[in-house]
């Protein structure tokens, strides 16, 4: 996928965020303190991970500084309303550092973290898959929590399974 317009990658990345959204809309306040083992990411980790990478290293990035994320921690939002407004409130912030990039900009170089150079449509692009990765690890911490979590696409594999015709 290439991204050749601010606006359209906007359109995109909102309907990925949607997505998101609704699965967040699953998290109980009192599962936010949950992880699988100890010393990994918890839920509310999880989700201020999303929402500070995306402003604090992506946003920073295709603005021609350098990264300032900084972690994950309670100290950027601790308590299920401050995280979400976290999420939330980072992602209007970089969204309008997107909207601030003319479609020339998109065939710029940025730097990583680690200061190799990368476009920055394709750096908006790994911004895109981080959240979903992460999206996926939400998933599974809550079905380790036996929590009904939304169908990404409306159906389950099994309903897609049931309307399918059998190959020959």
């Amino acid at each position: 996928m290439e991204i050749t317009s601010a606006a359209s990658f906007i359109d995109y990345y909102e309907k990925v965020r949607a997505r998101t959204l609704r699965l967040l809309e699953a998290v109980r306040p009192e599962h936010l303190d949950f992880s699988y083992k100890q010393g990994k990411f918890t839920i509310g980790d999880q989700i201020r991970h999303i929402a500070a990478i995306e402003r604090y290293m992506y946003g920073e990035t295709i603005s021609g500084r350098k990264s300032a994320y900084q972690g994950c921690g309670k100290e950027l939002a601790d308590g299920y309303d401050p995280t979400m407004s976290f999420f939330n409130e980072m992602h209007i912030q970089t969204i309008d550092l997107i909207r601030g990039l003319s479609d020339e900009d998109l065939n710029r170089k940025c730097l990583t973290p680690p200061g190799h150079e990368i476009t920055i449509w394709k750096w908006l692009r790994a911004m895109v898959e981080h959240e979903i990765h992460h999206r996926g690890e939400l998933y599974i911490y809550l079905n380790l929590l036996d929590m009904k979590t939304p169908q990404i696409y409306g159906f389950s594999a099994e309903e897609v399974q049931d309307m399918s015709v059998t190959l020959k």
